[in-house]
């Protein structure tokens, strides 16, 4: 199942078809009809307009469309007696701008750019409505893009730092409660590193809250962190010891923190100067 949107009361279905977004003409067929969805639709397709439209749609995307048999289509539309349905399009001309689907969450979907032209054709209003609440997921999506790059960011290098420590600090034959230990007294080296405190340390300062430090910590720690888990690795290959490598980490954390905080802070400022001019 994919996504859904609330436009003036109802929900509008959105799924996502070779990377594009294809949003739900049955969804929006309610806002005029909600009980003859397939009527709307196909009177929406019996319009001439609606199929110059179409096909010019598939003109410009799809490359296996099928010119001819969109003419022939063409020439019926306007008769009364000319009826169209999404199958029959689809089967016709290897349309791809619009797809049915079968199920509990099925129906008629159609590619954005189509799916706007047909919410325009039931009601211009729910349009407008309909684009401003794609457009809000859309700018969700992408911070939550942002914020999911970082974390893995976080767990590739954190992959890279773990293999370091099986390398080069593991002897052979430990239990895994020794391993364990190890791989706990590495985390909390990069703890002590960027935060100044070890995982128990901050759980027993916080017993109230949920998660881990590391939950807790804002963009610029995770990004630092990341940053440092690859430098831990680099000087655990090196043969450094903990000590060297903790006081080296620190200075690390401290230096970047500074340039960190100090380019949000002057975007921040920018940000102002645009709103105040």
């Amino acid at each position: 199942m994919g996504q859904k949107i609330t436009v003036k009361g109802s929900q509008i279905a959105i799924m996502n078809r070779n990377k594009e977004d294809y949003i739900s003409l049955t969804d929006i067929a309610r806002h005029r009809d909600s009980t003859r969805t397939d009527y709307v639709i196909q009177n929406w397709l019996r319009n001439r307009n609606t199929i110059e439209f179409l096909g010019i749609w598939e003109q410009l995307n799809n490359p296996t469309f099928n010119p001819i048999e969109f003419d022939g289509i063409k020439k019926q539309a306007g008769l009364n007696s000319f009826v169209l349905t999404t199958s029959r399009w689809i089967t016709t001309t290897g349309a791809i701008g619009l797809t049915s689907k079968a199920g509990r969450y099925g129906g008629t979907y159609a590619h954005k750019d189509i799916a706007f032209e047909f919410a325009s054709w039931v009601s211009v209003e729910f349009k407008l409505y309909l684009i401003k609440e794609f457009q809000r997921l859309k700018e969700q999506e992408q911070q939550q893009l942002g914020w999911d790059i970082r974390r893995n960011l976080a767990k590739i290098n954190y992959r890279i730092h773990t293999d370091a420590i099986k390398a080069k600090l593991i002897p052979p034959e430990l239990t895994a409660k020794q391993i364990n230990f190890i791989y706990a007294s590495e985390a909390d080296l990069l703890n002590m590193a960027l935060f100044g405190i070890t995982a128990k340390q901050w759980r027993d300062e916080n017993p109230t809250k949920n998660g881990n430090i590391r939950d807790e910590a804002n963009v610029s720690q995770l990004v630092c962190l990341a940053n440092l888990e690859t430098l831990n690795a680099h000087f655990i290959h090196r043969g450094m010891s903990q000590p060297k490598r903790l006081k080296l980490l620190n200075q690390t954390a401290i230096q970047q923190m500074k340039l960190l905080l100090e380019e949000r802070i002057t975007r921040q400022l920018e940000k102002a100067n645009e709103v105040e001019s």
